[in-house]
């Protein structure tokens, strides 16, 4: 009588895969929506050319050659026309990088520090860091202000320092007679760099000047401000 039990033929081994077989089956990363990933080192020579370009804009203008900031961010010229093709594209997303960090600096503020005044501080000094106010002169002819990345970009910023300024205003930290308007002004004008000094300690004198002035918005005031307070509005009236 035969047994019910077989063996199993002993199993094939399966071969090693052809080491140039497997890079042509590697596909990119896709996120959720279908839309490839772009490569980790593609990112970091994007913010790397984005910070090199902001840092050379302060100290010569958008005009700096494309070999100085591609010099700067430590990648060839290749990478950088790559990322940038030409100077309006480089100077629109050095905008925008500008504006997305200074607007993420305002809400983890808000969302971390212990009251609404150390909050309000600790965005200032870090909008100042992020060049914020250096970068006004390039939002001149040729630049797109009604590009939509960029309007949705500043409304953005707006809201979250709206939101910041207010909240210490509502908590009596912060005087009630100043506008968001008063606020970006003084920023941008004690943050840039004076013409022709090659920003030779600017760091040192905006900071210090920036905490003076914003020890002068703790409430109670202790003096009148002549005019009024200036909005949002105000500055696109005179700017625009």
């Amino acid at each position: 009588m035969k047994s019910s039990t077989s063996i199993a033929p002993a199993a094939r081994p399966t071969p090693d895969p052809d080491p140039a077989q497997a890079r042509v089956q590697v596909r990119p990363q896709v996120s959720a929506t279908g839309v490839p990933r772009p490569r980790a080192d593609a990112v970091r020579n994007r913010e790397r050319i984005l910070t090199a370009a902001r840092e050379a804009f302060v100290e010569s203008g958008s005009a700096t050659p494309f070999d100085e900031v591609a010099r700067r961010a430590g990648i060839g010229n290749a990478t950088l026309y790559r990322h940038f093709p030409d100077r309006p594209t480089l100077v629109h997303h050095v905008v925008l990088f500008t504006m997305g960090r200074v607007t993420a600096s305002a809400e983890a503020s808000l969302a971390e520090e212990p009251d609404a005044f150390a909050a309000l501080c600790r965005f200032t000094h870090a909008a100042a860091d992020e060049r914020i106010g250096a970068l006004c002169p390039m939002l001149g002819d040729g630049f797109d202000g009604e590009h939509p990345e960029l309007l949705a970009a500043r409304t953005a910023l707006e809201e979250a320092v709206v939101t910041l300024l207010a909240a210490g205003q509502d908590a009596g930290l912060v005087r009630t007679d100043i506008g968001v308007g008063d606020l970006m002004v003084a920023l941008s004008q004690l943050s840039r760099p004076l013409p022709g000094t090659a920003c030779l300690d600017t760091d040192r004198f905006a900071h210090r000047h920036l905490q003076l002035f914003l020890d002068g918005l703790r409430a109670p005031a202790r003096s009148e401000l002549p005019g009024s307070a200036t909005t949002l509005d105000d500055l696109r009236q005179k700017t625009m």
